[in-house]
């Protein structure tokens, strides 16, 4: 029987998680600090995280709010900012349920291009002529979905136009961390951190089931977001909280990225390899991190008719429509590489040259 090879969930591989760490974290903190994390505590997030947050960040602890994932976060940032009609500016493409959760809101999605090295500023510049967002959704650093990194010229140019428009910049960056080969380059927090609310979550780091993301941004607007956050849920799930505050006072976070790239670099070489290997004629991002690898399909084919021809094969793909907010992307196709084998890797990209043709 044929086995069915996933390029669809830009999901972490099962074999990085610390198991054995977080087990230990855990009775650790319900032992330690048990009535502090079973009980009501401060939207804001478990105090100790924080302050380990803000020292990790250069920041004043209030400056960093914790909550439930990041997609919650940037819930909590709609129901602050956001009425019916309001602007935003998203990258196009980008992360698909950011795109739905702004719709719920009834924002005025305007997607922004992107090319290889970040937005494209003169799309940007026209788009501020007509109209200035609320915010700009970005992510710098090996996008979602297409992998791309934000080069440091046009991360100082967002900053210019954020600055002159008088917009903020909501810099989400869960794949920073997840660089294999090539110079970091800043972020839009550390550039201009009175005019970017820098997001991040512990998702691709430790495991998607902590459930915990977390802010940075000016005072008053974290004040803000924690009364949302208050008036959403009370308090945030303090038990994963104070788990990965024990995880990561111990000094488990350094090893743990080693461990991921160690994991993950040798299967984004697999994927470059088997797309030279299996359609060498193919438009690729060529990412030096993160979890995903986008292609451009050849004219004259779709991203959905390429998806059902390939589920015949035992390939699953999504779809790429989803991650434009204003149309496009019929021959956008994300591959998630980090969840597969090298070997599944090779075959996946082979059924999908085959589904091609």
């Amino acid at each position: 029987m044929m086995q069915t090879i996933n390029f669809t969930r830009g999901v972490p591989a099962n074999e990085s998680f610390p198991i054995d760490d977080l087990a230990e974290a855990a009775g650790t903190i319900l032992k330690s600090k048990g009535p502090a994390v079973l009980q009501y505590g401060p939207a804001l997030g478990f105090l100790p995280l924080r302050e380990w947050l803000a020292g990790w960040q250069g920041v004043g602890v209030d400056r960093v709010l914790i909550g439930n994932g990041s997609l919650q976060l940037i819930e909590f940032l709609c129901l602050q900012m956001l009425k019916p009609g309001d602007v935003v500016f998203t990258e196009a493409p980008t992360y698909d349920r950011t795109i739905g959760l702004l719709r719920r809101h009834q924002a005025t999605v305007v997607g922004i291009p992107i090319d290889a090295d970040g937005p494209n500023i003169e799309a940007l510049e026209r788009a501020l002529a007509a109209r200035v967002p609320k915010f700009f959704y970005v992510i710098p650093d090996f996008q979602n979905p297409s992998g791309s990194t934000c080069s440091l010229a046009k991360r100082r140019r967002l900053v210019e136009l954020a600055a002159r428009h008088e917009f903020l910049l909501v810099e989400d960056a869960p794949y920073r961390l997840l660089r294999y080969r090539g110079k970091e380059e800043p972020t839009l927090l550390e550039l201009a951190p009175e005019r970017t609310l820098h997001m991040s979550s512990f998702t691709k780091l430790i495991a998607p089931g902590v459930r915990t993301g977390f802010m940075i941004g000016q005072p008053a607007l974290i004040a803000q977001l924690a009364k949302v956050a208050e008036d959403t849920y009370i308090s945030p799930g303090y038990v994963a909280q104070g788990i990965t505050y024990e995880w990561c006072r111990r000094g488990l976070l350094p090893p743990q990225i080693e461990r991921l790239k160690a994991l993950y670099a040798p299967r984004l070489d697999a994927c470059l390899a088997a797309l030279e290997r299996h359609m060498p004629n193919v438009q690729a991002t060529r990412p030096d991190g993160g979890f995903f690898i986008s292609i451009t399909l050849p004219e004259g084919t779709t991203t959905t008719a390429v998806r059902a021809k390939a589920a015949t094969q035992g390939l699953n793909l999504t779809e790429g429509l989803a991650f434009f907010p204003e149309g496009g992307g019929e021959r956008f196709l994300r591959l998630p590489f980090c969840a597969l084998s090298p070997s599944e890797i090779d075959e996946g990209i082979r059924r999908l040259a085959d589904s091609v043709r």
